[in-house]
């Protein structure tokens, strides 16, 4: 896969806050279009439609190609810009933040609003989790009774997340590993059972991986 690792969000979440009565929530959701983007957008201003304003921004692309953002009604440069420059200097693309203001009836003043509106974002990003999208390999694994323990004791310091396990004849694990750790995993794993386990590679595609995982990038 030629695709670099770039940042996303694993999950579609929000979080809230009050700030002088006004309610913020910060909604951050991952996205794969412009379209998905302003899909994701309707949606929010119809459960949010007694809102004062649902500001937003997006980045689509994995060079950032596209951005927009959105003030909805407040005052220039102190919602929209606010939110998307909390994304770029997350480095997130291919995902969507809308903050949603209920007004209290208190004035925040420009500066004021430019901080909520920072605080909303950086919020929704932590609680829809920035990731890593990597090129990762779905691999099956059929382990033996008898090993049971060792292959499970081995996984709980692997680089690889257990998608599934089905009991048969014999345990098969469904296994995600990012295509970079794959070679030295099906190596170690091998040696580690005395090559009674093989795994078969299923299929490869990007997936997110959580952003504390790659420290490095």
């Amino acid at each position: 896969m030629s695709i670099a690792p770039y940042k996303t969000l694993m999950k579609r979440a929000s979080d809230s806050f009050i700030v002088n009565k006004s309610r913020f929530i910060g909604h951050g959701a991952p996205v794969e279009s412009e379209e998905e983007a302003l899909g994701f957008l309707a949606e929010m201003r119809r459960e949010y439609q007694d809102a004062s304003h649902n500001c937003y921004a997006y980045i689509i692309g994995t060079n950032m190609g596209i951005m927009r953002y959105n003030d909805d009604g407040e005052p220039g440069g102190t919602a929209g810009m606010p939110i998307i420059e909390v994304m770029k200097a997350r480095g997130v693309t291919n995902a969507i933040v809308v903050v949603t203001r209920y007004f209290g009836g208190i004035l925040l003043g420009a500066g004021g609003l430019v901080r909520a509106y920072t605080q909303g974002a950086a919020m929704a990003l932590n609680a829809a989790q920035v990731a890593v999208m990597h090129p990762t390999q779905r691999l099956l694994v059929d382990v033996p009774y008898p090993l049971l323990g060792r292959f499970e004791h081995f996984l709980k310091s692997a680089p690889v997340r257990v998608e599934d396990k089905a009991f048969t004849d014999t345990i098969t694990f469904t296994l995600c590993v990012r295509s970079a750790d794959a070679e030295a995993f099906q190596r170690d794993l091998v040696q580690h059972t005395d090559g009674r386990c093989e795994p078969l590679v299923m299929e490869e595609f990007h997936a997110p991986w959580p952003e504390e995982d790659n420290a490095a990038l």
